[in-house]
């Protein structure tokens, strides 16, 4: 990991260690490669098989709509006060594929609010920014999106939002138009924009407590006044260096509100 720091500024060094042993491991297997020093020498010396061994590196997995209650919170505790707002920034923060990035755009069309909201979503890795920005997901996955959205108290039939061709569904494009795809590192970047809503579930899982607190800082900063932030379910800042700085919102949801 060190290596990788210094040869691409990719910052995996305070990732938990039993998950980075995991994705090495599994690594191995897939890239064909029959050890770890092995691998450091072609990733050191090859970009290309870097970019293959950051598929692995960073987990690309989610879904649409995934924990329903927590949309469901959204829906009823958040959108009241973004409301209040003339122009709402929303940060999809570790956006992977873009799952979690239609299904904000979702919500807040249905909510009468996307039109006045510009969403940046956000990742480390360049493969998944390119597909999150293509919005076609396999056609089966569709079938547990279409249950996630109902039970997030979704308005409309879910095949409105998609076409499907040959095995995917290609999600209307008009849904991200005001959504910013950029490259941003929880590890080492800074604030990334003034926003009144961060959305960053089941990536801080992946990071040790000195990387959780540096992502929860710069969440805080990034936040407006009493603006909102949303974690994965099993996510939590209580314990952090920012368990003072939020109040909870919605403590099963993971929604908090920034105290001053």
């Amino acid at each position: 990991m060190e290596a990788i720091f210094l040869r691409y500024s990719y910052d995996f060094r305070d990732y938990t260690g039993a998950s980075q042993k995991r994705r090495v491991n599994y690594a191995l297997g897939q890239l064909d490669v029959p050890s770890i020093s092995a691998l450091q020498e072609r990733v050191l010396r090859e970009p290309a098989m870097f970019a293959r061994l950051l598929q692995y590196l960073t987990v690309p997995v989610s879904e649409m709509f995934r924990d329903p209650s927590y949309f469901l919170a959204l829906r009823t505790q958040v959108v009241p006060h973004l409301y209040t707002y003339p122009s709402v920034t929303v940060w999809v923060a570790g956006c992977s594929t873009g799952e979690e990035v239609y299904s904000l755009a979702i919500l807040l069309r249905e909510e009468g609010l996307l039109e006045r909201t510009r969403i940046y979503a956000t990742d480390i890795n360049p493969e998944s920014l390119a597909q999150a920005r293509q919005g076609i997901f396999p056609l089966e996955s569709v079938r547990r999106y279409t249950e996630n959205y109902q039970r997030s108290g979704g308005k409309r039939a879910f095949s409105d939002y998609y076409t499907a061709a040959y095995d995917a569904a290609r999600f209307d494009p008009s849904l991200c138009a005001d959504v910013i795809f950029a490259d941003h590192s929880l590890a080492t970047d800074s604030v990334f924009a003034q926003t009144q809503f961060i959305s960053c579930r089941n990536v801080l899982i992946y990071f040790n407590r000195t990387l959780q607190d540096r992502a929860l800082g710069l969440f805080h900063e990034s936040l407006s006044h009493r603006g909102f932030l949303g974690l994965g379910s099993k996510e939590s800042i209580d314990f952090s260096s920012s368990a003072g700085r939020f109040d909870t919102l919605a403590r099963s949801e993971k929604i908090y509100r920034k105290v001053t």
